[in-house]
């Protein structure tokens, strides 16, 4: 295959591989987009179908990202119906978005056609209700019935991440006839590795693996072969309760049932594992009071989506201000206090940090409950313990040595210790609270614990301070 560094014009390349529109660091090669930039401008449909079309959607999708904002919508109309609409299941929001609101809803309707269920409706979710019954007036029935149905679950939903496509047969069916049906039914998934067996009303019976149908002769009867379905998923559960389900029992897929039992689609492994990225990346960006900003979002949508938090942690930096204020006679006859402060705050904000991180996560993922909270408090105190003698020693040597003064390195050394102690149980207890009154500790966490930390911290060393340099 010709290497992109050999191609004189974009309509000599061939079709692209990874390797070559990737560079060393995974980034998209910038020559390919110099020649994909050429392709747009000089309407070269021939070089997009050959090196652009036969991308994988992920590909297709960084390669969006990384084009110019106007050159986007051109290269899509030029590919036409070549183009694969999934692809727009990989961009951010805020990118998806624009293009979608410049397309013809024609041109959606006959693309979100020919992709999976749960990719078009990842695409329909965002979309205006306007619009959104428009294009699914012009699909056929059947597919409507089914997208409809998925997006009338609620957000973040197992029903909304599944797939309306699936394998269904009765129990009395044979093998042979199943195999059949398999061969001949053309409005099947493209992929399945699970045959699901329901009654006439759909309510779900069982699942028999596609490895079991091979290795069974034709006239046997599916309910001689079926085993119980593995942990069918409610349709209105978390997306993120599912994933759970998921990693604990090791699943490919799983059957999506509604209130009655009945089968109402599949979710596959390939939705979990982006679910579990999404509610990953969603804990990390509220740990930091960021929300669910994007890196294609605007200036003034950043400042929005942060001004909030920014507003809270402003209201108690205040608040811990005003502990230093109540010592202020006492900083001004000792300066080594103003300079020795900052230490004794941040140690305790990061330590708190660590522990509240870790007690997020724990929640998020169910391993922590009610049952093992008390024993991890008692660990995150004995931690705090140690870790506040280890550093108050370390500060107390460097302070006394520093100013000269061994009361100076007392009372930082003793300080230290109480900080370390209540951001160990601060940054436990505060999450486990938040998650006790139904409010998301991965929001909310952050600025209650470094607040309990910075009044701790300063009201622990200017107050021993205080009451040691008046005895």
């Amino acid at each position: 295959m010709t290497n992109i560094d050999e191609q004189v014009r974009p309509g000599h390349l061939r079709s692209a591989e990874p390797d070559d529109i990737y560079d060393e660091d995974g980034s998209i090669r910038s020559d390919f987009l110099a020649l994909v930039g050429a392709a747009i401008a000089d309407r070269d449909v021939l070089f997009l179908r050959e090196n652009v079309a036969s991308l994988h959607e992920s590909e297709l999708g960084h390669l969006i990202e990384a084009i110019h904002p106007d050159q986007r919508l051109p290269m899509i109309t030029l590919l036409g119906v070549d183009f694969d609409m999934t692809a727009l299941t990989e961009v951010d929001e805020s990118i998806r978005m624009q293009i979608v609101d410049q397309m013809p809803n024609e041109q959606i309707a006959a693309a979100i056609g020919e992709i999976d269920s749960d990719d078009a409706v990842y695409i329909l979710e965002d979309l205006d209700q306007e619009d959104r019954d428009e294009i699914l007036a012009q699909l056929p029935f059947t597919e409507r019935v089914r997208l409809r149905r998925a997006l009338d679950y609620p957000e973040s939903s197992a029903g909304r991440r599944m797939q309306t496509e699936f394998v269904a047969v009765p129990p009395f069916w044979t093998v042979g006839q199943t195999i059949d049906y398999m061969r001949d039914e053309e409005e099947l998934p493209e992929s399945f590795t699970q045959i699901f067996v329901i009654d006439p009303t759909f309510k779900l019976l069982g699942v028999v693996n596609l490895d079991r149908i091979l290795r069974t002769k034709r006239m046997e009867k599916i309910e001689g072969i079926m085993r119980d379905t593995n942990h069918p998923i409610p349709a209105e559960m978390d997306q993120e309760e599912a994933a759970q389900v998921f990693e604990q029992y090791d699943l490919l897929s799983a059957a999506v049932v509604d209130e009655s039992g009945r089968l109402v689609g599949v979710l596959t492994i390939d939705d979990v594992v982006d679910v579990i990225q999404e509610e990953a990346e969603e804990d990390l960006m509220r740990l930091g009071g960021v929300g669910d900003e994007e890196l294609s979002d605007s200036i003034p949508e950043i400042s929005r989506s942060r001004v909030s938090w920014l507003l809270v942690n402003l209201l108690t930096a205040i608040l811990a201000a005003s502990v230093i204020s109540l010592f202020e006679a006492t900083i001004e006859q000792i300066v080594a206090l103003a300079v020795l402060m900052p230490i004794v705050a941040g140690m305790g904000g990061n330590a708190g940090s660590q522990t509240m991180t870790v007690t997020v996560r724990a929640l998020a993922t169910r391993n922590l409950d009610i049952h093992n909270a008390w024993r991890v408090v008692r660990r995150e105190a004995g931690v705090g313990l140690i870790n506040g003698i280890v550093f108050g020693l370390l500060i107390g040597l460097f302070a006394g040595l520093w100013f000269h003064d061994v009361n100076i390195g007392g009372i930082i050394a003793t300080a230290m210790l109480i900080n370390m102690m209540a951001a160990a149980i601060a940054g436990i207890l505060i999450p486990l609270l938040l998650d006790k009154i139904g409010a998301d500790p991965a929001v909310s966490s952050a600025v209650f614990v470094t607040t309990v930390t910075d009044i701790t911290g300063f009201f622990a060393f200017l107050g021993l301070a205080s009451w040691w340099f008046s005895i």
